[in-house]
């Protein structure tokens, strides 16, 4: 295990990050190198997922794994079901997994659609985009043909322009040709996206592939998770397994950040 580690950090060979000496030795400590030099000791895990854990890293790997690949998602109580490892410890593990879980710097490009929703119960006299305590996001797919291809989703605070304008800056090309409801609050973000179109939304008509996927995720956590406190992490989670084969390798390099 630790020579796996070792490859994966340092492909092309330790370097000390104090000096620069190549040479190394390993120390009692599992997972520590010692520079032949300078003497600066160095982890195989610092900087990752892995570092400072009180647990077997075999079962962290395991976590990662199930995290990872299910597409479905994998509760914190599962985890503990299947490692044997406190539940609360699987919790703030997942956490970080989670938050590796990054798409990268991808931006949406040719055909996209976006649209904004919320996950909650139903609340008295809240209608539409009266979302009153649950937790709204804005999503957007790209489609190529009759699939989805890639996906993001933001969690925001309201659905007006202020909120939904950074997922589109950080999120969809200028140049992609997006479609929208006839949301307001969508004005003013046309006019940095002049191959956007705005249409009523019809159910079953219209949007088709954005909201069956919109309705997917929803179920996925109401499945799975039940109650959901920290939207943003689930959002990544969710997508970072639907779109796995694109997402393998910025996983591996959020391990080696």
């Amino acid at each position: 295990m630790q020579k796996y580690l070792f490859d994966l950090k340092w492909e092309a060979g330790f370097k000390c990050v104090r000096c620069g000496h190549k040479g190394h030795c390993n120390t009692v400590k599992f997972g520590e190198l010692k520079c032949n030099k300078c003497k600066n000791k160095h982890s195989v895990t610092s900087g990752t997922l892995f570092h400072h854990l009180k647990f077997d890293i075999v079962k962290a790997f395991l976590m990662v794994f199930l995290v990872s690949t299910d597409k479905k998602g994998v509760s914190s109580l599962e985890l503990h079901r299947r490692t044997g490892i406190r539940a609360k410890t699987c919790y703030y593990f997942k956490r970080k997994i989670m938050k590796a879980m990054h798409q990268g710097d991808f931006k949406l490009s040719g055909r996209v659609d976006v649209d904004e929703s919320s996950v909650g119960g139903k609340e008295p006299g809240k209608r539409g985009r009266s979302k009153g305590k649950k937790k709204e996001f804005v999503i957007g797919v790209q489609m190529l043909k009759t699939k989805i291809v890639r996906a993001f989703a933001h969690q925001i605070k309201n659905a007006s322009s202020k909120e939904l304008r950074p997922f589109f800056e950080q999120r969809v090309s200028t140049k992609a040709t997006v479609r929208v409801d006839k949301w307001r609050a969508y004005n003013p973000i046309k006019r940095n996206y002049p191959n956007m179109i705005q249409e009523r939304s019809k159910p079953e008509q219209n949007f088709k592939l954005l909201h069956r996927e919109i309705m997917m995720l929803k179920a996925s956590l109401r499945g799975i998770y039940h109650h959901v406190t920290h939207l943003q992490d689930y959002l990544d989670e969710y997508f970072f397994s639907k779109i796995s084969t694109i997402n393998q390798s910025y996983f591996i390099q959020s391990y080696q950040t």
